[in-house]
C-alpha cells in the first residue's frame, strides 16, 4: 500500500469517528463534556495531517515528519481520554464536582489556567451515557488513538526511501 492511500485510510478512520460522535450528540443526546471536546480537537488535528500527507504522498522522509505529528496528536488525544476513562473508574464520593462549561472557562481564564481546569476534569466528564462492548466512549477513544499512533508509526517505517519504486517495501 503506498503512502498515499495508507494516509487516506487514516483520515478515513479520523473523519469516521468523528461523524460517529456527531452522531452520538445530535441524535442520541450523549452531550460532549469538556475532555471530550479536546479529544473531538485532537481528532480534528489529526485529520489535517492525514488529509495533506495523502495528498502529498510522501517518501521516508516527508512520511517520519507526518507520522511523528500523527503520533504527537493521537499521543495528547490519548493522555486526555486516558484521564477521561480514570475520572470514570473513581468512585462516587472521589469524583470532582461539575465546573463550569468549557466556552466560559476560556473566554474568563487565561489559556493555560483554563487548560488546567479542563484536563483536571469534572463530574461531567466521569458520567458513562454510552458503551459498546462494555467501552465508553472515552474508552473507545483511547482505543483508537493508541492504534492511530501505531498505525502512524508502521506507515512511516514502510515508506519507500527517496529514489526507489513507488511501492511499499513488504
Amino acid at each position: 500500500m503506498s503512502t498515499r492511500l495508507a494516509y487516506g485510510a487514516g483520515l478515513l478512520v479520523c473523519m469516521g469517528l468523528l461523524a460517529f460522535g456527531l452522531y452520538l450528540q445530535y441524535f442520541e443526546q450523549q452531550e460532549p463534556c469538556p475532555l471530550c471536546i479536546l479529544q473531538r480537537i485532537a481528532f480534528i488535528a489529526m485529520i489535517a495531517v492525514f488529509a495533506i500527507a495523502a495528498l502529498h504522498g510522501p517518501r521516508r522522509g516527508g512520511a517520519i515528519v507526518y507520522s511523528t505529528l500523527l503520533f504527537v496528536f493521537a499521543g495528547a488525544g490519548a493522555a486526555i481520554a486516558g484521564r477521561q476513562v480514570w475520572l470514570q473508574h473513581l468512585p462516587p464520593s472521589r469524583v470532582p464536582a461539575c465546573g463550569p462549561g468549557l466556552e466560559y472557562m476560556f473566554e474568563r481564564f487565561p489559556l493555560s489556567e483554563a487548560l488546567g481546569r479542563v484536563l483536571a476534569g469534572s463530574g461531567e466528564c466521569a458520567e458513562v451515557g454510552w458503551k459498546f462492548l462494555g467501552l465508553s466512549i472515552a474508552g473507545w477513544s483511547l482505543a483508537w488513538f493508541v492504534l492511530l499512533a501505531l498505525f502512524a508509526v508502521v506507515v512511516a517505517m514502510r515508506a519507500p526511501r527517496a529514489g526507489t519504486s513507488g511501492a511499499m517495501r513488504r
